[in-house]
């Protein structure tokens, strides 16, 4: 099986037409059809299901297009480095609406001190498209506050993190040290959107205790948010390291729910059959790092 070959299986995977392939790629479709036929009888494996004309993957075409995609990613990585020895290729990163507000910056950072012409791509999505892009090999690795959980996807948690209620200066539970979980029912919250980590542990929870949620507000962004327990709309539950700030300005007040756990953590993930390269490698490590110096920090404090 060539690279030429296989690329035209994964296209035809996608796209569930051999015609179309053939127009995309400027070849015939007898050359498409020759290229899947090799294949299969190569391994002596069925790769499609033809069905009223339509195309439908096998598992043994599931399987293959799973690595397909990656031996394509790999190669391609490959071919972009030998063009680009002089300098060095990219890295796709992603990172959920936390860890790319209050964490990748400074990671980013420190990788450019160890190679000042890596080329970072930076993705901020919620937890579930993130994933789908690492299966799809459309990000290298990622950090993530929600959890993963595929087998293809290896995880490693990396920072702890600590969730806080936050409310305005004009809040009853402003001043309070902490508040019981149960005077949470009904409140006026504001929530990130649906399939965010912070959001899912909070309604978990919750749910569990059987107490009532009032969600006024569902925000993609931390920043809108802040914005408007400011202001007095609600209450949110955040993490600690996003609230510094507004904490110092007196714009808001923070403190502990109790009877609930809000702790967490955040997690660095990447295809299991993902090929390292030096500056992948290098964003590991230095999460790996981060994620220790901010737990030294928490001591501390």
């Amino acid at each position: 099986m060539t690279i030429r070959s296989l690329e035209i299986f994964v296209r035809v995977a996608e796209c569930g037409k051999m015609s179309e392939v053939a127009r995309n790629m400027y070849i015939t479709q007898s050359s498409v059809s020759q290229a899947i036929s090799e294949i299969e009888k190569e391994y002596g494996v069925k790769l499609f299901d033809r069905i009223s004309k339509k195309l439908y993957l096998t598992e043994a075409g599931k399987k293959l297009l799973g690595y397909g995609k990656h031996l394509l990613s790999i190669n391609e990585e490959m071919i972009d480095c030998m063009k680009h020895c002089a300098k060095n290729i990219r890295i796709r990163v992603g990172a959920t609406v936390t860890v790319g507000t209050c964490v990748i910056s400074p990671i980013i950072l420190e990788l450019y001190k160890r190679n000042p012409l890596v080329e970072p791509e930076v993705f901020v999505e919620d937890t579930s498209l993130i994933a789908k892009k690492l299966l799809n090999s459309e990000l290298d690795i990622a950090i993530v506050e929600g959890k993963i959980n595929h087998p293809d996807i290896v995880i490693k948690s990396i920072i702890k993190d600590h969730l806080v209620l936050i409310c305005s200066n004009k809040h009853k539970f402003y001043k309070r040290d902490s508040v019981e979980v149960s005077e949470l029912s009904n409140q006026p919250l504001i929530m990130r959107e649906l399939g965010s980590g912070t959001r899912a542990q909070l309604e978990n929870q919750l749910k569990e205790l059987k107490i009532p949620m009032n969600i006024r507000w569902s925000c993609y962004n931390s920043e809108a948010i802040l914005r408007a327990v400011t202001d007095n709309f609600g209450i949110a539950v955040i993490s600690e390291l996003l609230v510094e700030e507004y904490l110092k300005k007196n714009l808001l007040w923070s403190c502990d729910i109790e009877g609930i756990k809000l702790c967490r953590t955040f997690d660095i993930a990447y295809h299991k059959n993902k090929f390292f390269t030096e500056n992948i490698s290098s964003f590991f490590d230095i999460s790996v790092e981060f994620g220790k110096k901010e737990m030294r920090k928490k001591v501390r404090r």
